[in-house]
């Protein structure tokens, strides 16, 4: 229960961010939000990991660091604290208008989709390496990575997609009026597909780091022996 509390608190506290950041059109948004993601992490990073993502969450699953029983309650836990704080950044920000993502358009949501998934990508990957990897045992640096992933990407194209990179943000950024719900399955694809493809990458280039996790390696294929037969030792009986 404590991960699940903790990842209730941080993803909390970083949908809510997002959204008075955003809605109050702060010109630091991206500082602020890379900020609070990586002391949110450094808080809770002991606990449960900091995931504060689903997708972090499904990489991490696929990566082999955390049991297929874990992951159904951290998404649970992650979106219900989207939805709360989605409201009430709305309700403290209370904004006059709220600029919606535009994906009029096939070049728009390709761009989005784009946009989504190569930073969605980098971020899994990322928190892969710097807070999984066994080659960095107690490293003091992956906050710091983690949040600069998140802010690099909001400030290189949250004007086109939103950088959203996490459905938590993106389910709170649709109750906040900022994402089109009609669009929801462009960032759950861009989204999700850079999850699975930062675990496999992860996987492929650490091969040792995955061994005895909770997603085993797959076993070498091995060819049978052939066993020739034994000769006779008697003398045939006429």
């Amino acid at each position: 229960m404590r991960k699940y509390v903790t990842e209730f608190i941080g993803t909390f506290g970083l949908v809510f961010t997002v959204g008075c950041a955003v809605l109050g059109n702060s010109p630091v948004a991206p500082i602020a939000i890379g900020a609070v993601l990586m002391v949110l992490i450094y808080a809770g990073g002991h606990i449960s990991g900091g995931h504060y993502n689903p997708s972090v969450t499904l990489g991490v699953f696929l990566r082999g660091a955390l049991p297929a029983g874990e992951v159904l309650p951290y998404w649970a836990a992650q979106l219900a604290a989207a939805f709360l704080a989605g409201w009430l950044a709305r309700f403290v920000i209370n904004p006059v208008a709220v600029h919606t993502i535009s994906t009029s358009g096939a070049h728009a949501i390709v761009a989005v989709l784009l946009a989504e998934f190569l930073f969605t990508f980098a971020l899994v990957y990322v928190v892969l390496n710097v807070a999984t990897s066994k080659d960095q045992p107690g490293n003091q640096f992956f906050g710091l990575a983690i949040g600069f992933t998140v802010m690099a990407g909001a400030a290189a194209v949250g004007g086109i997609s939103g950088g959203a990179f996490n459905p938590a943000v993106m389910f709170g950024a649709m109750l906040m009026g900022l994402i089109d719900w009609s669009n929801f399955w462009i960032y759950l694809v861009a989204q999700g597909l850079a999850a699975l493809l930062a675990a496999v990458a992860f996987r492929y280039l650490n091969p040792g780091d995955v061994e005895g996790g909770p997603v085993p390696a797959l076993p070498k294929a091995r060819l049978p022996r052939l066993v020739r037969p034994a000769k006779p030792t008697g003398t045939p009986s006429a």
